[in-house]
């Protein structure tokens, strides 16, 4: 815990001094001129409050949808071992396509509005694919045994055996979904959506807004922040029960 404090304060230090020296010019402001800049004007305030609760709002949406459809198509492997080999590939396909590529298509088809979400769910969907199948694979071979030799159905073995062994894997790879959700509904946003982060991270670029770009910015890093820690709060649980 103190070392994440004092890891934190170094970098707010970095970018103070990086801005107050000048090293990036002028597009680098240092952080004081930027809290003074969104604390000094509630409008500032208000905009980037609106746009904080959008993008967080498609973000965990995205995040419970590719959560549920990852780990569906995970548990899916196993019950019907013959889909392993197909939705292996699918998952890796769909990661291993640039989301600033599919964005546009998105747009034509779930819409705008809804775009930032998709992109978000896709990005989550294939981190807690991975960690449930790797979390199904690891439950121990003797115990697996003797579920085959008691008949358990493999419907009951995911049940009681290989879900409980699961659950510390994926608790971990929420930690990583749940940032790729909040990159994935920022990048969604660029693409026209009508409110978020991505929006107002555009709208200050092409107006030459710098304060308000940095204050965005830095609101996207947070809400990634927020969102990791959240996860990683709830993983400790889930860790003393299953580990």
């Amino acid at each position: 815990m103190a070392s994440n404090i004092v890891g934190g304060a170094a970098l707010l230090v970095v970018f103070e001094t990086i801005g107050r020296l000048q090293l990036f010019g002028k597009n680098w402001p240092p952080l004081s001129d930027v809290v003074a800049y969104v604390a000094g004007s509630d409008t500032v305030q208000a905009t980037l409050l609106r746009a904080f609760g959008a993008t967080a709002t498609s973000a965990l949406t995205g995040f419970a949808l590719g959560a549920v459809v990852g780990g569906a198509l995970a548990c899916v492997t196993v019950v019907a071992r013959w889909t392993a080999p197909g939705l292996d590939r699918l998952a890796t396909i769909v990661h291993a396509v640039p989301l600033i590529a599919i964005a546009p298509l998105l747009v034509s088809t779930v819409g705008r509005v809804h775009t930032a979400t998709v992109v978000a769910a896709m990005g989550a969907g294939f981190a807690i694919f991975v960690a449930t199948s790797a979390g199904l694979a690891s439950a121990p071979a003797a115990q697996s045994d003797v579920h085959t030799a008691l008949g358990s159905s493999r419907w009951s073995r995911l049940r009681y055996l290989q879900l409980p062994h699961t659950a510390p894997l994926v608790t971990d790879g929420a930690g990583l979904a749940v940032t790729a959700a909040v990159l994935g509904a920022v990048l969604g946003e660029w693409f026209g959506a009508p409110k978020g982060l991505g929006v107002l991270l555009v709208s200050a670029m092409n107006n030459y807004q710098i304060p308000l770009l940095w204050a965005a910015a830095i609101g996207c890093v947070v809400l990634s922040l927020a969102a990791y820690t959240s996860v990683r709060v709830l993983a400790v649980p889930v860790h003393r029960r299953f580990s």
